[in-house]
């Protein structure tokens, strides 16, 4: 229970940080959020859409989980950013403490305690719970499954267990609602490795398969059938047609990269897990034999293998691996990985003490690139951290492990602190779409105008300007405000779209009036902005 209640205050630690300040990062999770959104207007719960185009790549779970949270809290449709997040932000505590829960299959609590550290403070986790997609949500139900499936495998009985059971099958539904085939996959090839290890499945009869895969599929089916009949199949066919089967044979999105691509980022966004992983490696291969690091193997190397075979390729896709490795590794620095050779604790310095001063020089040089000064919170906490990282590279050179852990701990929490308390919120050039919504308010001579934009076609402002934005072309634009007769409207027109713009006003004997303008820079790609916002002037019909 100390652990527990240990583990909750640090995972709140490092995930609150940012939830409400940090504005939407385009473009996954204003999708997401926008489309939960218009579910909420409309009262339509089964099909998914962002404003009037069809969103056919992921089944209904998140959304169903942050209209929720939304009805909740009382904001319904209106709910602020924050409140959509909170899914992830729970899903990624609940993370943490199912990582505790899963290693005490195999070991006592300060063992398990470590792992769980590890994945908590894992740079790729504390994105996913800022972001309101499924990433976060995904994860959760993996673990709880593959908590349970430890305790099957470790128990090697044919005894029914029921509760575990209801856990494992419920946990595959959640992650099938809210991922497809993403969870089903990894727990499938665990078993399957696992089957490798002992030639027999007796040990998976605990888990009541046939009472409990006709449960799972009584949770899935309802709404895949409800969404057939709704879209006509359509649904399925760009699902798994176009989404699925593309990212498995091309790069999606300009996603596409090599294989061994995720174990070279991996060493980045699993942070500070490698450099411990890479200390505990000789230890973890002496006991290749034993259960946890056959469980270990069988969970990370065949979804792995898979992951790299893919062809689009993102950092989050290997998350639902992380727990593997940082068990086995949770285990070695334990059980003796000092006695690790001299180079690999050189290495593993390296490993721990670089990213800890890259990302505390990011709070410093990423404002200053951006032409903003630095936030002096964030450049204070982010030095903190830096020699926090290095005392404990230090500590990992000498061997002294264990006292390397509780300093890449503090390392990762002011990191965690600067970047989104501070650093992020303060790097106002990127955060486009809130500052666009501000000066609409401010030159608007109504409280609720008509909007369209042309040459800012992100998500995150349609999520924040409202389900009405009109993306359009320039000619467009020029014939929204022309056709405005008294309306309140306002349109926003990037630089290279103006020229358009205005000769097509001009044709339309419209003379736009200039109102704002707002700058910035588009994270999608790095492209300047500059935009105008215009009024109709004299001319308007």
């Amino acid at each position: 229970m100390t652990a527990s209640l240990v583990l909750l205050v640090l995972a709140l630690a490092l995930f609150v940080p940012g939830q409400w300040s940090v504005p939407p990062l385009d473009r996954d999770e204003p999708r997401f959020t926008q489309a939960t959104k218009q579910m909420l207007e409309s009262g339509d719960y089964v099909d998914i859409r962002f404003q009037d185009e069809a969103r056919h790549k992921k089944p209904v779970g998140i959304y169903w989980l942050q209209a929720a949270t939304a009805k909740a809290s009382g904001f319904g449709a209106e709910a602020p950013l924050w409140v959509y997040r909170l899914p992830s932000l729970v899903a990624a505590v609940l993370v943490v403490l199912l990582a505790y829960w899963t290693a005490r299959a195999f070991t006592g609590p300060p063992a398990a305690l470590v792992a769980a550290l590890f994945v908590a403070l894992s740079i790729i986790l504390g994105v996913e719970a800022r972001l309101a997609k499924t990433d976060a949500t995904l994860f959760a139900s993996i673990l709880a499954a593959q908590g349970a499936l430890a305790r099957f495998w470790m128990a090697d009985s044919r005894r029914p267990r029921w509760g575990l059971a209801f856990v494992f099958w419920t946990a595959l539904a959640a992650g099938i609602l809210v991922k497809g085939p993403v969870a089903p996959m990894v727990v499938g090839l665990t078993v399957l490795a696992l089957f490798a290890f002992r030639r027999r499945f007796a040990w998976m009869k605990a888990s009541v398969p046939l009472v409990g895969a006709p449960w799972m599929l009584l949770l899935v089916m309802p709404w895949f059938v409800a969404i057939w009949i709704a879209t006509d199949g359509t649904f399925f066919r760009e699902a798994v047609g176009q989404d699925m089967l593309g990212k498995v044979a091309t790069g999606q999105e300009s996603h596409g990269a090599p294989p061994l691509t995720h174990l070279a980022v991996m060493f980045a966004v699993f942070w500070p897990l490698p450099a411990f992983a890479v200390l505990a490696a000789p230890r973890i291969w002496a006991g290749r034999t034993t259960g946890l690091v056959q469980f270990c193997a069988a969970w990370f190397l065949p979804s792995w293998v898979v992951f790299e075979l893919v062809a689009t390729k993102l950092p989050h896709y290997t998350m639902p691996l992380l727990p593997a490795l940082a068990l086995a590794t949770a285990m070695a620095v334990l059980d003796g990985a000092r006695s690790a050779p001299r180079a690999l604790r050189l290495l593993a310095a390296v490993l721990l003490a670089l990213p800890a001063v890259g990302l505390a020089a990011a709070t410093l040089a990423g404002p200053v690139a951006l032409g903003v000064w630095p936030s002096p919170p964030a450049a204070v906490l982010g030095v903190l951290a830096a020699v926090l990282g290095v005392w404990g590279a230090e500590r990992l050179a000498r061997g002294e492990v264990l006292a390397a852990v509780p300093r890449a701990a503090g390392a990762g929490i002011l990191i965690a602190v600067a970047v989104w308390a501070f650093a992020g919120p303060a790097l106002t050039p990127i955060w486009v779409s809130p500052r666009l919504v501000t000066a609409v308010e401010t030159v608007a001579p109504c409280a609720e105008p008509e909007v369209a934009s042309t040459g800012f076609n992100e998500p995150s402002f349609v999520f924040l300007q409202g389900t009405g934005t009109r993306l359009i072309g320039p000619e467009a634009a020029a014939a929204f405000l022309a056709e405005a007769e008294g309306a309140c409207r306002v349109a926003i027109v990037e630089s290279r779209q103006e020229q358009a713009f205005l000769a097509a006003a001009q044709g339309l004997g419209l003379v736009p009036v200039a109102a704002d303008r707002v700058d910035g820079l588009n994270i999608n790609g790095g492209r300047r902005l500059d935009l105008g916002l215009y009024l109709a002037g004299t001319g308007a019909q």
